[in-house]
């Protein structure tokens, strides 16, 4: 798991860049926010990734599995009794920041920073400082890294420590002889939540004539704003005041504030609606495979089931192998790879004939594949028995659609268990997309998956038996050249 500060900074500077992707301002990247995210954390700097089409050499870092943080400089000078290093730095560094050496496996953090011999709390770049202490087996020439910044971290820390995102109100204060303290709160924003909020509370107080020194507006105002605890915060409120009314205690309009944003609180809760359906009030966590077994062979606990198909994915398919033997299977899942070998035509043509058939894309599509699909994908549907397409993104549906204007009249395009599908949102935006069927997420907990099973817009599937890919990678990372 990443630190907090390692979120709070990434989070920050994609938010940064998204927002100005979208704006019309030029997009210039101010090289101060790529060393904050190499700063907080990074494995040999940064890499082109998975974008390029060539292999990429930089994608696996092998010098150091973990943080290296950015290069401080070489070591000039080691003092061994006292642990100090000399060096003349790459980066600024201060007081609290942490370093480490090439050959040390720890870390330290920097307590005492020196410039000719005068203790400095802040440097700049191609300065000759002394920092320390520093222990262990250190001697000339070793590289040092910063791999921590007191300031980054310090920063990040705050910025999540409050929320900072608040609901605006308006609010009415009503403060009248003979009346009671006197709130109205309503909305001045389109959230659904807030939409037709109109809360009135009063307090079971009546002003008092002052003596002295009257109630005044900017006090009220004052009282009722201190809303930092809260979700809320007040953008307009109007004060109706008496003249020479007085409040024993400010307390009473802390209670006022308080008590009123609750109200808040609770109307908004009832304006959200959530219907969770279970499917079974006998399903439970501690549910062995064997009662999950008897559970999916009792149809009466799902809605409208239909009788159960299978699908067969043929990731290898064997030469040597008797396919007319296979039987009690309702779909295949066959590779494009097949189609086009020449070799496979014999079992293809056995399999086709007998099984509704499906090419099976993979996850990642490169260039030449794309140019394989466009090639062939005609040829394999007219030759063929094809009844559709697995798709494993987003981006299948496209390459689709480009090569077939008729898609969904003549094929039925199914969801590869990649899309993650776990909520009802989910399953609708795919049937939008003329999917007709979706698999499973094996990383979905039981009671998600119980519940999709009610969704019934798409036909489900669920995977049963096999081995799932733990990594799916554009590059070979066996590969030598």
């Amino acid at each position: 798991m990443k630190s907090p500060e390692y979120v709070a900074t990434v989070t920050k500077i994609y938010r940064k860049y998204i927002d100005l992707a979208m704006s019309n301002e030029p997009y210039i990247i101010d090289s101060n926010d790529k060393k904050e995210l190499l700063q907080v954390f990074n494995r040999g700097m940064f890499s082109s990734g998975h974008f390029s089409n060539t292999p990429n050499k930089n994608l696996v870092f092998k010098d150091k599995p973990n943080h290296m943080g950015l290069f401080l400089g070489t070591v000039q000078k080691y003092n061994k009794n006292k642990g100090y290093i000399t060096l003349k730095l790459k980066e600024p560094i201060n007081i609290g920041d942490k370093v480490s050496v090439e050959k040390e496996s720890g870390s330290y953090t920097i307590s005492e920073l020196m410039e000719n011999k005068n203790n400095i709390r802040e440097t700049k770049v191609n300065q000759i400082v002394t920092i320390g202490r520093i222990k262990g087996s250190i001697s000339s020439g070793d590289k040092v890294y910063k791999i921590s910044s007191k300031y980054i971290t310090t920063t990040a820390n705050e910025s999540y420590k409050s929320e900072n995102r608040k609901v605006s109100l308006n609010c009415n204060v009503i403060i009248k002889k003979s009346c009671p303290v006197t709130i109205k709160i309503t909305s001045c924003n389109d959230l659904l939540e807030y939409k037709n909020l109109d809360i009135t509370y009063q307090m079971p107080y009546i002003p008092e004539d002052a003596k002295n020194r009257p109630l005044d507006k900017e006090t009220i105002i004052r009282q009722i704003s201190k809303t930092n605890s809260t979700p809320y915060k007040f953008e307009n409120i109007n004060i109706d005041l008496d003249e020479n009314v007085y409040l024993p205690k400010l307390s009473i309009l802390n209670e006022l504030r308080r008590i009123s944003l609750e109200n808040v609180v609770d109307y908004a809760i009832s304006q959200i609606h959530r219907t969770y359906t279970s499917p079974s009030s006998n399903i439970n966590k501690n549910d062995t495979i064997e009662d999950m077994r008897i559970f999916a062979q009792n149809k009466t606990n799902l809605s409208n089931c239909i009788p159960p198909k299978i699908s067969v994915l043929l990731n290898i398919i064997n030469l040597d192998f008797d396919y007319s033997k296979l039987k009690n299977i309702d779909n295949l899942y066959i590779p494009l790879k097949y189609f086009i070998n020449k070799k496979y035509e014999n079992i293809l043509k056995t399999l086709t004939k007998k099984f509704d058939t499906y090419i099976y894309l993979p996850t990642i599509l490169k260039g030449n594949y794309k140019n394989l699909f466009y090639s062939n994908a005609k040829n394999t549907v007219q030759n063929y028995k094809i009844k559709g397409f697995v798709i494993s993104n987003i981006g299948n549906i496209k390459l689709l659609h480009d090569l077939f204007t008729d898609l969904n009249t003549h094929f039925k395009v199914i969801a590869n268990y990649t899309f993650n599908v776990f909520n009802s949102n989910s399953v609708l935006e795919l049937k939008k997309l003329d999917i007709s069927k979706f698999t499973l997420s094996p990383e979905s907990d039981k009671n998600t998956l119980l519940n999709l099973c009610n969704y019934n817009y798409l036909q489900k599937e669920l995977i049963v038996y096999g081995k799932i890919p733990l990594l799916n990678m554009n590059y070979c990372l066996l590969r030598r050249k």
